[in-house]
Parts: C-alpha cells; structure tokens; sequence
C-alpha cells in the first residue's frame, strides 16, 4: 500500500510539473525542443491519412447503409463480437410485396402476370444489392476500420509519449540552466549541477529513442496507403460488377415486358396505311435511353404516321408548326427517311417536334431549318 502511494504521488508529481512546462510553453516563457523537419512532415502527413480515411469511412457507411438506426445496430454488434443478422434489402422486400399482391390480383391477369414478372427481378436486384453491400464491408469498409481502430490507436499512443518525453527532456533543459546560474552565484554545491546534467542526459536519450520509435510506425503510413489503394481497387470492381447486373437485369425485365406488352397492347396504326414489311417494334417506353442498346425496329409502311383525310391524305409540306406545343428533341440514332414524307436523322442533333391531329402517337412532326417531315419517336429524347 505505501508503494503504491508513493508511486501515485510521484505520478501525480510528474504529471504537474509537465503540465507547468507545457503552460509556460505556451505562454512563450519556456523554451520547447523542435521536432526534426522530417518527423514533423511524418506527423502531419500521417494527421491528414488519419483524416480523410476517417470521413471516407463514414461516408461509405452511409453510402451503403443509409439507415442511421441501422448502422448504430450494427455498430453495437461488433462491439459485442456478434455475428450480424442477415437484413432483408429493399429490393427484395418490394420483390416480395409484388409477388403478394399478384396472387390476390390473380396470376393470370394481365396486372398479376406482370407484378410477379417485376417482383422477381425486384428480388434479383435486392441479391445483387445483398452481395455488393457484403463485398464492399469486407474488402473495403473493414482495412479502414483496422487502421482507425489499430495502427492509428498505436501511432496516437507512441506521438503521446513522444511529446511526454520533449516536456521531461525540457524540464532537465530548464533545471541545468537554473543549476548553473545558481552555481554561479555561489547558491548550489557542484554536484547539484552534475545530478541535473545527469538527469538531462538519461532525459535525451529516452527522447531520442521514443522519436525513432514514433518515426518508424509514421513511415509505415505509406504502407498504409499502398493498402488502401487496393481495397479501393477491389471497391471500385465490385460497384461495377453490382451496376452491370442490375443494367443486365433491367434490360433483360424490359424485353420481357415489351414482349407481354405487345399482344396486350398492340400498336395501332392509321387504317389506310399499307401493310407492314418489319418486325413489329417495342412500345415507345424502350430501352432507347439506354447506352449500348440498338436503335429500336419501326413496324413502318412507306406512307406510315398521318391519317387520311376524306379528299386523300394529308401532305406533310401542309403542316404548319403551332405557336405553342412543340418541343426541343435530341435524336439518339441514325434515322433514314422511307419517303419524302419523313426526315432524315443523325444522332445527337436537335430538331424540333410537334404533332398535329390525327397523327400516329408513335410519330411527330420534326423540323430542322427548312426541312420537315415525320420522325419515329423512338429514335428521339424529348428535351423541354
């Protein structure tokens, strides 16, 4: 017990002389030892790592758990050493939700055969959103969380007993100088001068030690660095592979939507137009925003897009542009003209579009200069 005490008192003594040298530092009345340039490059090198791998980490929780509540639970399970119940995603729930619904709608309706075509490919998208969110904690959230959580907690505690060491190396700086103007004055014996250079001796090499210590754990940040470079590699991969699927699955469900949508809603034609000669094309609600995807097929006659009129049909040259209803349209493919009725297209021109009465909802009117004529909607972006 008593050694105790005397250890507490001697702590407490240390830790209140330290405290004075720091004031007094920063009050400018006491000298204070410099770091070398290169450690102190270290140092703030390593504070700026420490930094932005902090905020980089935490936005990407939220990235892939935008749920605040969700990520406190699952916080406190780590903490706990516990394994992490499996969470249902939104995907899948709303892939769920649809598939319920169309039994009670009736499977073979229209709306049911649809709900449950949807809501399998909601639950696909809901699988692949589970496996990217799972690949991105382990190759990229968790090499963050060790180094905030272990090199940094180890560089954090060396900095703090370097900086221990600078205060206790300037004390003896501090008792030496006082020593030896005492001893000038006749004040102190000799030996005190020799017990304080003593002290500032013993006081130097701890310091120098505790730097080199500090030094080699801050030169392993380029390390660090190196290993993050990897994991973002590995984080980049799997967000590309987890938007190719869900681009693969979207397009894959609007082939098979088109498909159903065409025996149950068929295009319609004028009735004098002549037969057609081309597969018949998706509805207008396409993949034609897509990149990548062929320009949509036109189930097109030679004269296609203007009703007849009792006297004969209408002439396109006849149109006139209304003053309010027409639009700017960005063109998203090649389009060559059947006839004189239609206007030629080339991607990424805009041409202005309009329609008039009577005409085929999956054609407009398009100007461009003094050019005009029919244009298929399909091959058009609406701008405004």
């Amino acid at each position: 017990m008593d050694f105790n005490l005397k250890k507490l008192t001697s702590d407490a003594g240390v830790f209140f002389t330290r405290a004075v040298q720091f004031t007094e530092e920063k009050l400018g009345s006491a000298e204070k030892t410099e770091l070398d340039a290169h450690l102190e490059n270290l140092i703030a090198r390593a504070d700026c790592t420490k930094n932005w791998t902090e905020k980089i980490f935490r936005q990407t929780e939220v990235l892939l758990q935008p749920n605040p509540s969700a990520r406190i639970e699952e916080f406190f399970y780590e903490k706990l050493d516990k394994k992490i119940p499996s969470r249902t995603t939104n995907g899948e729930l709303l892939g769920q939700y649809m598939l319920d619904a169309a039994k009670d709608f009736g499977p073979g309706t229209p709306y049911g055969s649809t709900l449950i075509t949807v809501g399998e490919y909601q639950s696909r998208l809901g699988g692949a959103e589970r496996e990217f969110l799972q690949t991105s904690a382990i190759n990229f959230l968790t090499p963050l969380r060790n180094f905030l959580e272990g090199d940094w907690r180890t560089i954090s505690k060396e900095r703090r007993l370097l900086e221990n060491r600078r205060l206790d190396l300037d004390i003896c700086k501090a008792r030496v100088k006082k020593a030896k103007q005492a001893e000038a004055k006749a004040a102190l014996w000799s030996e005190e001068v020799d017990k304080a250079e003593q002290e500032l001796r013993v006081a130097q090499t701890e310091f120098d030690r505790q730097a080199e210590v500090t030094r080699l754990l801050l030169e392993g940040i380029s390390s660090t660095h190196v290993n993050h470079l990897r994991c973002l590699h590995e984080f980049v991969e799997a967000q590309a592979t987890y938007y190719a699927q869900c681009h693969q699955y979207m397009q894959e469900l609007q082939k098979e939507l088109s498909s159903a949508n065409s025996d149950t809603y068929p295009n319609s034609f004028a009735s004098n137009a002549k037969p057609s000669t081309s597969a018949t094309c998706p509805s207008p609600v396409s993949s034609a925003t897509l990149p990548g995807v062929s320009p949509p097929c036109l189930a097109s006659s030679s004269t296609p897009g203007i009703a007849q009129e009792p006297s004969g049909q209408l002439k396109i040259q006849d149109v006139q542009q209304p003053s309010t209803g027409h639009r700017k349209a960005k063109v998203l493919y090649d389009y060559d003209a059947h006839d004189t009725s239609e206007l030629s297209l080339l991607a990424d021109e805009l041409i202005t579009v309009y329609t008039v009465p009577g005409m085929d909802p999956d054609w407009l009117v398009g100007e461009r200069g003094n050019q005009k004529g029919k244009v298929p909607v399909t091959y058009l972006e609406l701008l405004s």
